[in-house]
């Protein structure tokens, strides 16, 4: 399984070896002070070499989204374009996904959260399109709902589709990894305090406590809390 870093921090990518993709989002980029969306994107592209980047659109009407995947795809055989499942009126997006994949385009299918959401995307996808279904199990857990039974759905229901690959967004913890990985998904993207603690996988719980204990001792101690 791949791990893929969900980020607007180009100094983020400079420093995790571990990671062997991208993905990114408009409120990602927003929260990170990014101004100016192309800029940007060439930025990060000359960062991060050959690995694969989603870049997502951010019109609401077909028409716009699709002058935009057009733009996106020209900066780069590396670089997806992400587009939602639904725009803000909850119209489906997938005649435009059909329409763009027909032209070869990469696309990362966004915001999945429903088995109709699954199934219908399932559809209309021929083996040789190039997809990424990112569907949202960390705000299906948020609801929740368990998300690994339906994380193993979508793999085996896009199982035959050999260039499509089921992607767990949402990452909340590093347990969502382990759990990724176990429901057979192709990827993961996680933020970067997800990224950070992956240091911790497998590590002696004992020295866990001594560590936690140490930290509680020291600001107790660095405050003089008295009794």
């Amino acid at each position: 399984m791949k791990i893929y870093l969900d980020s607007a921090n180009l100094e983020a990518l400079k420093t995790y070896p571990v990671i062997e993709g991208v993905t990114t989002n408009p409120s990602i980029m927003v929260k990170a002070g990014i101004k100016d969306y192309s800029a940007f994107a060439k930025n990060i592209l000359s960062v991060i070499g050959n690995m694969p980047i989603s870049f997502e659109v951010f019109a609401d009407e077909f028409a716009e989204m699709e002058k935009q995947a057009m733009v996106i795809k020209s900066w780069g055989g590396n670089a997806y374009v992400k587009i939602p499942i639904v725009n803000t009126k909850g119209e489906s997006s997938l005649h435009l996904i059909r329409r763009l994949l027909d032209q070869g385009l990469k696309i990362n299918i966004t915001a999945l959260l429903t088995e109709e959401h699954i199934n219908k995307l399932c559809e209309i996808l021929k083996p040789e399109d190039v997809v990424i279904v990112s569907i949202f199990a960390g705000r299906i857990a948020d609801t929740g709902v368990d998300p690994v039974p339906t994380m193993k759905r979508a793999v085996e229901k896009y199982k035959n589709l050999l260039k499509a690959e089921i992607l767990w967004a949402s990452c909340r913890e590093v347990l969502n990894v382990t759990q990724a990985r176990e429901a057979g998904c192709h990827i993961i993207t996680a933020p970067e305090d997800i990224i950070k603690k992956l240091s911790m996988s497998g590590k002696d719980l004992n020295e866990i406590t001594l560590d936690t204990v140490k930290t509680f001792y020291k600001d107790a101690t660095t405050a003089g809390f008295k009794l």
